[in-house]
């Protein structure tokens, strides 16, 4: 069976690492060998399956065979990564050079493409039967699709061209010659081997193009191929950030079909016959009527805004119900899946 992907993409805080994690349980339980990815670092994965820690490199799940999660260390997949594309010693002047670090630890793009090669490697180890990819919310999930062009752009861009040469052999001297004058005033402003450090720097990182853009080109292609889902939930900032993914991300990206509306509220609290013949004190029940219609309100608010929002991008709507309490077990994640059938419906079948 050939590895299939999901793509659990959207703003931050709507829940898509406890939604990610339940459709690998779900996933799990239909004999799939799955491999859960996210890059929550607050625990929750980890937590939610009974494990103790995730790093880059898949744990089993024990509470769930045929299960296994990752999550995502920037600093040790670009590690990996510069090792993959550059001489060894030029990896090994990159990783201990400060500009590089700063690079990879603090730009956007670059930690959203280390999620990428990541989804890239766990898709052609040909390990799983299905990869599941809890997406970074930098830039409400779009970061993640662009992030492959972003990296080419940097690498191989026009700026970086002209600081270090047209081509690489011989690029020091036709450096010296266009980007000397330039950085001589910023090293005369800061003092020290500005310079040099720099020069350095930019060189080293010109060689990772080859390798990076041989790579985003297949993470390009992944994403296209990957069934992608977009979390949010009925309130304002997420619908902000879903509606720019869907108005911004490019046409060649890896648009997602389906959206879901997590944490939901309760169908029935629009309904304001609920506390008809309830035994309580005037006065109370006037106050739980004003409440009830509030909430109803509330209700059919969010039933008009996704209604709207997936006919205007022509989206399958799927809701998640509100909970109590979020899940913190395999067994809940089940549950949480259960209530969810049209999702439910979206994890391939072993054959």
């Amino acid at each position: 069976m050939t590895t299939q992907v999901l793509v659990i993409t959207g703003g931050g805080g709507v829940g898509k690492t406890t939604l990610s994690a339940a459709l690998g349980v779900g996933a799990a339980r239909r004999n799939l060998r799955t491999c859960v990815i996210t890059v929550d670092p607050a625990k929750r994965l980890a937590d939610a399956l009974g494990v103790e820690s995730l790093g880059n490199q898949p744990t089993e799940v024990v509470r769930q065979p045929g299960l296994w999660a990752a999550m995502l260390d920037v600093s040790a997949a670009w590690e990996a990564m510069v090792h993959r594309h550059a001489d060894p010693d030029v990896a090994q002047r990159l990783l201990a050079d400060p500009f590089f670090r700063a690079l990879a630890d603090r730009f956007p793009a670059a930690q959203a493409y280390a999620a990428g090669e990541q989804m890239a490697e766990h898709i052609e180890s040909h390990r799983w039967d299905l990869v599941v990819v809890d997406t970074p919310p930098a830039g409400g999930g779009i970061d993640f699709y662009t992030a492959p062009g972003r990296m080419r752009e940097v690498i191989g861009g026009r700026l970086l061209k002209w600081l270090t040469g047209a081509s690489i052999p011989g690029r020091r001297a036709l450096y010296k010659v266009t980007a000397r004058p330039a950085l001589r005033l910023a090293d005369a402003v800061l003092g020290g081997p500005l310079l040099e450090e720099v020069a350095d720097f930019l060189m080293d990182l010109r060689s990772l193009y080859d390798g990076i853009s041989h790579r985003a080109k297949a993470i390009d292609l992944h994403l296209q191929q990957a069934n992608s889902i977009v979390v949010t939930t009925a309130y304002p900032t997420p619908m902000r950030e879903a509606r720019r993914f869907f108005e911004e991300l490019p046409l060649d990206a890896g648009r997602a079909q389906t959206i879901v509306f997590n944490k939901q509220l309760p169908p029935s609290w629009s309904d304001k016959a609920a506390l008809r013949g309830a035994d309580v004190a005037a006065t109370t029940r006037t106050a739980l009527r004003d409440n009830l219609s509030n909430w109803a309100g509330e209700v059919r608010r969010q039933h008009d805004v996704k209604q709207a929002f997936a006919a205007r991008h022509s989206l399958q709507l799927i809701n998640v119900p509100w909970a109590n309490e979020p899940p913190t077990s395999v067994e809940s994640l089940a549950k949480l899946l259960t209530s969810a059938p049209a999702l439910e419906a979206h994890l391939p079948v072993a054959t």
